[in-house]
């Protein structure tokens, strides 16, 4: 399965750029970036929504529409809402009667955690049992790769555990997971890889932990105590400096040279060590940068 140099634009507007991407049988990605990133439209293009205006899109060998058809790839997608009078377990059957293969209801309902549910009306649930069954509903075609443009949105903290956990549970038959979130914590938490898209192209490509540690794995932050920060840039280790009020914070990729060289400079007011987030990492490979670097910059491939 695989993305090859696709651009797609919509009038004046470059929503991909070049976007190159291999996806492994069996791996969850979480695609990551700022509204606008083109993310949606890398959606898109996966399941044939759009079409690319050059490059190609391969799925199982063939069109993105034909996996989609065959039940081979099943997408839950931000629109669409719940069909009034109808039962969580009709609902499953009916979307599972149009694919030639399709899961078991009953297997559909069990991943999304849905057992209980199946004779309750879907303009009856609350938000995060309709995530759920819009989930079981992207399940019914039995697909080896699903595809989940921000599955949680707007759920609650109890009901965004609940969904990740019927997800894994997909995940584990060998399955394939392609999501898209604004919470980072979900992707560094629920991804065997993270792809990180800005201004329509791959910026970085990873596990959580080789992109974290690639804009600096630790974070040192100090009291600047009223002195300046001439130098510190120049520290071992140091990535980059960030100053907050009379706080500076350092991202560095060695943590023990960078406090060692501040303990010889005496700088030790309210020094604190902590590892870099994924939201860290997040930032500062989406930072604004002129146009011209953008399109030269190479992706991170960690």
């Amino acid at each position: 399965m695989s993305v090859e140099g696709a651009v797609k634009s919509f009038g004046a507007v470059r929503a991909v750029a070049g976007v190159d991407l291999d996806i492994a049988r069996g791996e969850t990605i979480a695609l990551l970036g700022r509204n606008g990133a083109g993310k949606s439209t890398t959606i898109n293009l996966l399941l044939g929504l759009d079409e690319p205006d050059s490059g190609r899109v391969l799925l199982f060998g063939g069109t993105p529409e034909r996996a989609v058809r065959s039940g081979r790839v099943g997408a839950m997608l931000q629109d669409g809402g719940p069909i009034r009078r109808a039962t969580v377990g009709e609902l499953v059957s009916f979307v599972a009667s149009a694919y030639p293969r399709p899961l078991p209801v009953a297997e559909a309902l069990r991943l999304a955690g849905l057992t209980e549910l199946a004779a309750r009306r879907v303009d009856k649930l609350s938000g995060g049992q309709w995530q759920r069954v819009r989930f079981a509903v992207a399940l019914a075609g039995n697909p080896e790769l699903i595809v989940l443009d921000e599955p949680t949105a707007a759920l609650d903290v109890e009901a965004r555990r609940a969904f990740w956990a019927s997800m894994r549970a997909y995940a584990r038959r060998g399955n394939t997971v392609l999501f898209s979130t604004h919470y980072m914590e979900e992707a560094d938490g629920n991804a065997d890889r993270i792809v990180v898209i800005d201004h329509g192209r791959i910026v970085a490509d990873g596990s959580g932990e080789r992109i974290k540690s690639t804009v600096g794995g630790h974070l040192v932050a100090f009291d600047l105590a009223g002195r300046g920060t001439e130098g510190l840039g120049t520290l071992p280790g140091v990535v980059s400096v960030e100053v907050r009020g009379d706080r500076a914070r350092l991202r560095t990729d060695n943590s023990d040279a960078t406090v060692l060289a501040l303990v010889g400079l005496g700088r030790l007011k309210g020094l604190e060590v902590t590892h870099a987030t994924l939201e860290d990492a997040f930032l500062a490979l989406t930072q604004e940068r002129p146009a011209e670097e953008r399109a030269t910059k190479p992706k991170e491939t960690v």
